[in-house]
């Protein structure tokens, strides 16, 4: 299970403000992800001191959060990664060619929190890496949704691990996400995680997955500075049109 905490208009991607290290971020109250469980997973390291979460859409494709792109420098994905501590076989460092950010993406006010990462070759498609799949377009995850979220971020105010964390996170009410913050728009985002159970994602997991059934429905973007649940994630089924029309200029 995946701890993550966060605070209003603070991303999960508060990292950058870190020393240089691959592996400085965890999941809020959460617990190991089993071996190659998410293959999907992709860790994402911009410049030197930047570090954020994304998944694998294609194999030459990978999507993160908008507000992860500080112009830092150079964009290199790990993929294939279980504990940064035990380098092996299965890891690929892949560095990003192009990253599109969505046109209307609010610095602010995190709207629009979504892109798109064309790397510079393919990724080698094992058990350990492989694409999720998307939802279509406008697809609605209903409140009460059993999901999951996923990375190396922080499980905790002073805590770190090397170690991929996992947790499940309920979709609750829009209503709910209106109550704890002002800038949620039920459009563009996605509400999740009861405030009845101390599991979320935390500073360092932005970009990463909220999956459901198998489909990643949500990007972690912003929540609770003390990483108290709800969180706001992206709500991807209204970019599906963006996501294909960027992916076919892309190549």
């Amino acid at each position: 299970m995946l701890l993550l905490l966060f605070t209003a208009f603070l991303p999960f991607a508060a990292a950058f403000l870190l020393p240089p290290r691959p592996h400085m971020d965890w999941v809020i109250g959460g617990e190991e992800a089993l071996l190659s469980s998410r293959p999907y997973m992709a860790y994402v390291q911009i410049g030197s001191t930047g570090n954020c979460g994304g998944f694998l859409i294609q194999e030459d494709v990978v999507v993160t959060a908008a507000h992860c792109n500080c112009n830092l420098g150079n964009i290199f994905v790990y993929l294939g990664v279980q504990d940064f501590m035990e380098p092996g076989q299965n890891w690929q460092r892949i560095q990003a060619r192009h990253w599109v950010q969505h046109p209307d993406f609010n610095n602010e006010n995190f709207d629009n929190d979504i892109m798109l990462l064309k790397l510079w070759r393919s990724a080698e498609l094992t058990e350990w890496v492989m694409p999720i799949p998307l939802p279509e377009a406008d697809h609605h995850v209903s409140p009460g949704s059993e999901c999951s979220v996923a990375g190396w971020g922080q499980t905790g105010v002073n805590t770190t691990t090397d170690r991929l964390q996992e947790a499940e996170q309920e979709v609750v009410s829009d209503s709910l996400c209106r109550e704890r913050y002002r800038h949620y728009n039920s459009t563009t985002m996605l509400c999740a995680g009861s405030p009845h159970v101390n599991k979320s994602p935390f500073h360092g997991d932005s970009g990463g997955p909220l999956v459901c059934d198998g489909v990643v429905q949500g990007i972690i973007s912003n929540g609770n500075p003390d990483g108290r649940p709800p969180s706001i994630y992206t709500r991807i089924s209204k970019f599906i049109p963006w996501i294909s029309e960027t992916l076919q200029k892309l190549s």
